[in-house]
């Protein structure tokens, strides 16, 4: 009997280890949903941001335009999220959704539904100020390849009536009618 309680809650455990792959990680998985509504993308690939010549920072991500949202973090060079950020220009087909969470700072683009082609937008990032009270602001380019594979665009069930103008004539033609006759 006892051999029977102690194995039971072993081979439970020994089974369960063999699920537990330790936390998701990759771009599309990487941004946490804090607010509970953020709908993900089903598509969702994002390269790591690599420094230019001049210091800023490019990226590119492809994502599905279904009304959902892919996501990269950023940190600060010496860890952390950063004190304030900023979306500068912002995406002409889609919205940047910008946030610190759990020590990072999280970047997520939700493109336009329907549209296919590239859209660009900037982040500035503004890091906590050193010792000496200077915060040098970093700049990221993010290009964005939407791709409207599979997407339907809903349409309304019912439709508003629209008015008939010939109606309103034709009653109102009625009205001076009866008004001469009356």
């Amino acid at each position: 009997m006892r051999l029977r309680v102690f194995a039971l809650p072993a081979l439970t455990a020994g089974l369960l280890a063999g699920c537990n792959q330790g936390q998701l990680q990759g771009p599309s998985l990487s941004t946490p949903d804090p607010f509970g509504n953020m709908k993900r993308s089903a598509v969702c690939q994002v390269v790591s941001p690599q420094a230019g010549p001049n210091g800023d920072q490019t990226t590119t991500m492809t994502v599905r335009s279904d009304d959902g949202m892919c996501g990269l973090t950023v940190s600060q060079p010496g860890g952390g999220s950063y004190a304030s950020f900023g979306v500068l220009p912002s995406p002409e087909h889609g919205k940047a959704f910008l946030y610190n969470h759990d020590g990072v700072t999280h970047i997520t683009y939700t493109p336009t539904l329907g549209y296919a082609g590239k859209d660009t937008f900037g982040v500035i990032l503004i890091p906590t100020a050193d010792q000496s009270g200077a915060q040098k602001r970093q700049k990221l380019t993010i290009t964005a390849t939407a791709d409207a594979t599979g997407v339907v665009i809903p349409t309304p069930a019912v439709t508003a009536p629209t008015p008939s103008k010939s109606k309103g004539k034709a009653a109102a033609s009625k009205r001076r009618a009866t008004k001469k006759h009356g």
